[in-house]
């Protein structure tokens, strides 16, 4: 019986590099084959409002695809419109994964015990004893003229109820509150975004195939929390390559005495192979199938809501880079910038940019640029500035400026 593996780190590096993606040559016109492949293999690509560059979920397929056309993923996510019931298309649904994420349709079903979670529950309660019938109302408003804005349900709730802001009536707040609630439990579902963010919201059977809502919560073919539980940690394990629990939970926000389980069902399955990494104080487990290549090429920026550096500590262990979201630290105490890019050169993560996109003046305005100890610059330079052209280019902007060194 052979002993435990011991993997370098530069193998983890590699094996977590390739495992996201990264390290394959770019196609020439990315397709929405490739977008599809992309969102299959990170299983759950993370989305926010914040637009001072692009919106965040179009940043990972860039990464990894190069430019591409962001109406291709928009139908991916919306199918084949969102105002109409046709669904042909439709790749992926919104839900809460790693916080707001977009994931395949197959993976909501797995999501169903944390719509039954009983702090869900408690917060439907509530809401029922603070503004009796206004989840019915809203529900209703959902199926008769979905998929709707929160605004739009607000129009089509009974004439002045959700306009009252007296403690007696339903106003503007509770409205969106009750859609949240709905949206936590699954009585609703998102068909898309629109141009200002603002979610589109509708029946699940307005979204969802037929073999996807046959496995919804309270249905027979519902699964059931432990092989939730399991997939989703296979689905991690494969997106990340190798990992410790805590970053595998991490990667969909699973949390209990479930994770440990789940693992050790992987391990008898043969889906996880537990090994160590030399110089990690903490176990590890090791996708069987993943690539481990000699070397991994290639330039990518990477969006702060990327999933190669959710987990911090992981991204620490791994390249020894301490990255830390700065957007809602005050501008006095920001360390690199407002909104900063890691820039992954081959193997390392050598140095992060702050970047903003100037629409009016048509300039990627890159404010700084911070580089890693031990980073040979004149070799790192040429291939950032190529990045960023590149990112112009796709953004629609017509060049980019540097920082005044």
């Amino acid at each position: 019986m052979g002993g435990v593996l011991t993997l370098s780190p530069a193998q983890a590096r590699r094996i977590a590099l390739a495992a996201q993606g990264f390290g394959r040559p770019r196609p020439a016109e990315p397709g929405t084959r490739q977008l599809g492949a992309v969102l299959d293999r990170l299983a759950v690509v993370q989305i926010d409002s914040v637009n001072v560059l692009t919106r965040s979920h179009y940043l990972p397929f860039f990464s990894r695809l190069g430019p591409y056309d962001p109406g291709l993923l928009d139908r991916l996510r919306d199918g084949s419109g969102v105002r109409g019931r046709a669904k042909a298309g439709r790749r992926m649904v919104e839900y809460w994964a790693h916080e707001a994420s977009l994931l395949p349709l197959e993976t909501w079903p797995h999501l169903g015990f944390r719509m039954r979670r009983p702090r869900t529950l408690a917060w439907r309660a509530d809401l029922e004893r603070q503004h009796p019938g206004l989840l019915d109302a809203v529900q209703e408003v959902v199926a008769a003229h979905g998929p709707v804005t929160a605004r739009g349900v607000e129009v089509h709730l009974p004439h002045g109820a959700a306009r009252r802001n007296d403690h007696w009536g339903w106003n503007w707040s509770a409205v969106k509150t009750a859609l949240e609630c709905l949206f936590d439990s699954g009585a609703v579902t998102s068909a898309g975004r629109t141009s200002q963010f603002e979610r589109w919201y509708a029946e699940p059977d307005r979204v969802l195939p037929p073999e996807v809502l046959r496995r919804a919560p309270g249905e027979p073919d519902a699964p059931g929390e432990l092989d939730s539980v399991t997939e989703l940690l296979r689905l991690s394990l494969r997106a990340h390559g190798l990992g410790s629990q805590r970053c595998l939970a991490d990667y969909f926000r699973v949390r209990g005495p479930l994770v440990a389980t789940a693992l050790e069902q992987l391990e008898r399955a043969g889906e996880a192979e537990r090994v160590q990494v030399r110089g990690w104080d903490r176990p590890v487990w090791l996708d069987p199938q993943a690539r481990r290549p000699r070397r991994v090429e290639g330039a990518a920026l990477l969006s702060p809501f990327d999933s190669l550096v959710w987990q911090r500590e992981r991204v620490e262990q791994l390249w020894g880079f301490r990255y830390r979201l700065e957007i809602y630290v005050p501008a006095p105490r920001r360390v690199h910038g407002y909104y900063v890019l890691p820039f992954l050169l081959d193997e390392q993560l050598v140095g992060r940019v702050d970047l903003k996109a100037d629409r009016e003046a048509g300039v990627l305005l890159a404010r700084a640029v911070h580089w890693e100890p031990g980073t040979d610059v004149a070799r790192a330079a040429p291939r950032l500035l190529a990045e960023l052209e590149e990112m112009a280019r796709w953004l629609g902007l017509g060049r980019v400026d540097l920082p005044v060194a």
